[in-house]
């Protein structure tokens, strides 16, 4: 499995209700998408949750091809014509738990933190899983953890109904929809 993200910081002053609207448009055209496991439409507006206005959809893909005949698509090549060539990033996953519940999400979390040099790395993702069981027992709908090995980072990725009553790290986002086979 690949983790992948792409993200838009919009103007301050940009009207976020067109983002909202264009995911309601095109959110259900991947619903069936061939190789994806989930893709979250997210964004964030800039205020208490998020410094700046995002549009930053998440993505997790059974392989490779199926990320690559995304990325040859059309609808990719439209959204490029709408905001730019973005840069993306990718984790290979090391766990996934994706309910069916996580088509139900209102928020996402994702936290990226650098992996200490020579940090031993099996020990790292066992660490992570107990994390993701720890998030799911407290109400995730879907959690990723994967790491990235070129700048040596790791990604928690979390979809929930309800933001625990804990405070989270990372970016907070709202979900606009989520396709999931």
């Amino acid at each position: 499995m690949i983790a992948m993200q792409y993200g838009f910081t919009l103007p301050a002053d940009y009207d976020m209700a067109i983002i909202r609207q264009r995911i309601a448009e095109k959110g259900p055209m991947l619903d069936h998408f061939d190789g994806l496991l989930l893709k979250s439409y997210l964004h964030a507006e800039r205020g208490t949750a998020s410094a700046e206005n995002l549009y930053a959809p998440f993505y997790v893909w059974r392989d490779s091809a199926a990320m690559q005949r995304f990325l040859g698509s059309e609808g990719f090549a439209r959204l490029v014509e709408a905001f730019g060539w973005p840069s993306i990033r990718i984790w290979p996953v090391w766990d996934a738990y994706l309910s069916p519940q996580a088509r139900h999400a209102r928020f996402a979390t994702r936290e990226i933190q650098p992996i200490p040099p020579y940090a031993p790395l099996d020990a790292l993702r066992q660490e992570q899983h107990a994390q993701l069981q720890r998030d799911v027992e407290r109400g995730a709908l879907a959690a990723i953890s994967a790491f990235e090995p070129t700048t040596w980072t790791r990604v928690n990725f979390r979809l929930w109904n309800e933001i625990p009553a804990t405070p989270l790290p990372g970016q907070h986002y709202a979900v606009g929809h989520v396709s999931q086979p």
